[in-house]
């Protein structure tokens, strides 16, 4: 090895020191992690036979929950994980029997990664898709990141907060 290839070796090997020194010494920042924000209230009935549902229709293919995706697509529908925060039991059902989504909730995506109609469904699976994704919460200091999410994702504009604009006004 040459004296300049050392020289490199050495810096590269004295950075790294400092900036795992650096990020050791913020770790121990005054807030504490504040955990998974998800959670979910449904039973673990529930929770069993609409995971039966929601994998008999393939919606992992589009949609992450508990932050799982299925890794072969990209597809950029919304996370579900906290979405019973955002809408209730009743929209969720209105939105699986809608024989056009769309009109419910339109989007921007591609024809073939919209939203298709789970009208042909049976009504109890309809209605027990609906109790669960309503059962899908978020804590409260991550709903804003839920909010701004969904809402950039489906208009492909920049979101103000409540509290933000709340700031702006005062």
């Amino acid at each position: 090895m040459r004296a300049g290839e050392k020289n490199i070796l050495i810096v590269i090997g004295a950075l790294v020191i400092v900036m795992m020194g650096y990020r050791a010494m913020h770790m121990t920042a005054d807030e504490p992690d504040p955990g998974i924000p998800f959670y979910t209230t449904a039973t673990a009935e529930m929770k069993r036979e609409a995971e039966i549902v929601y994998k008999d229709n393939d919606c992992s293919n589009c949609h992450a929950l508990w932050m799982v995706r299925n890794m072969l697509e990209s597809v950029p529908a919304p996370p579900l994980d906290g979405i019973g925060s955002l809408r209730d039991e009743q929209w969720f059902y209105s939105y699986f029997s809608a024989e056009n989504p769309q009109a419910i909730l339109p989007t921007r995506l591609k024809e073939e990664y919209r939203m298709p109609s789970f009208a042909h469904l049976s009504e109890r699976d309809r209605r027990l898709l609906a109790a669960y994704m309503s059962s899908l919460k978020v804590e409260s200091w991550y709903l804003d990141e839920v909010k701004r999410t969904e809402y950039e994702k489906l208009t492909g504009k920049k979101y103000q907060s409540e509290s933000h604009e709340a700031g702006i006004q005062n």
